[in-house]
């Protein structure tokens, strides 16, 4: 029997859909708690060519939430464990990894070659630049958050509008599951939700997920959602970009002080709080800081007054 029979007896798949999942390419950008998941059901269901992009190393502390991992995998790295079970979970299909962090440098030759991408990195800054890059070039882009006991997935770009013209918004808190905790069966439901709106954006099922969002609230066991495909883009948006984009025409300012932050992002940046920036005539001015929501946050604030453009950097993502 066929290892993909009990999928392609559907009519939403047979042969022809099975073909299609052959042929496709997805970038998966975070390793852990949703991609433990999202990973082994895109592998399972023969995606052709996956590929893992992870910086980080397995902690004892991820375990609880990341089902890929074993005590074993303690001290190795996420985005080779993580290809390693695909692989060994299904032959046919390609797993690459890349042991990196994505960054504004990289990301845009990582989403140019696939078909989608499914954005599991816990990091707003990330989510942010790889919804603008998947804007602008038309890519799905299905992207997630889950924090304590609750979380949502939605279907973004590839013709839907984008994560901003849903949260145009800086974030109203900069927490994490390591700074607010969460329960692993959250992450389970939410990065199989990913794992769905994959497939069926990649099967070109009717209604599309893209355009769609789905909330989950795990204590009371209660699930929400709507479509925002008439969603406008935001008339102003600040992008992320490399330190390495940044030249002597900007004005380049760490909002961090020397305690937090001994090595400036860039050489030519000055320590300023943001009611000492001014008018002096920059290109643009760039905002840095550790996350990139003070960043964001001082940039809502400057752009009534500041002339030209404002971007941002963060340290978790450049």
């Amino acid at each position: 029997m066929s290892r993909y029979a009990r999928q392609t007896i559907l009519p939403q798949v047979g042969e022809t859909g099975q073909q299609r999942l052959a042929r496709a390419r997805v970038l998966v950008v975070g390793a852990g708690g949703l991609a433990a998941y999202a990973l082994p059901l895109l592998a399972g269901a023969g995606v052709g060519h996956v590929t893992v992009v992870d910086d980080d190393t397995v902690f004892l502390s991820n375990l609880h939430r990341q089902t890929l991992f074993t005590e074993g995998d303690c001290g190795k790295a996420k985005a080779e464990v993580a290809a390693n079970r695909c692989r060994a979970l299904n032959a046919q299909i390609t797993v690459e990894a890349r042991c990196c962090r994505v960054t504004p440098a990289n990301a845009p030759g990582m989403i140019a070659p696939v078909d989608l991408v499914l954005d599991c990195a816990d990091s707003y800054a990330v989510s942010y630049l790889l919804s603008d890059l998947c804007l602008a070039r038309g890519t799905p882009l299905i992207s997630a958050s889950v924090l304590g006991l609750g979380g949502y997935v939605g279907g973004f770009c590839g013709g839907a509008p984008s994560l901003r013209a849903v949260f145009p918004d800086a974030p109203d808190s900069g927490a994490s599951c390591a700074s607010a905790g969460v329960l692993g069966p959250v992450v389970g439901v939410i990065g199989a939700m990913q794992a769905q709106m994959a497939l069926s954006v990649l099967l070109g099922l009717s209604p599309t997920p893209l355009g769609q969002l789905v909330n989950l609230d795990a204590q009371t066991l209660a699930t929400s959602g709507f479509r925002f495909d008439a969603a406008s883009e935001p008339a102003t948006g600040f992008a992320f970009v490399a330190a390495s984009d940044l030249t002597a025409d900007d004005l380049i300012v760490e909002l961090r002080g020397p305690d937090e932050a001994p090595v400036l992002l860039h050489p030519a940046a000055r320590r300023l709080n943001p009611d000492q920036i001014t008018d002096t005539g920059a290109r643009r001015l760039a905002l840095c800081c550790g996350t990139g929501l003070r960043a964001w946050r001082a940039a809502e604030t400057l752009h009534r007054t500041w002339p030209g453009e404002i971007v941002l950097v963060s340290a978790s993502a450049c």
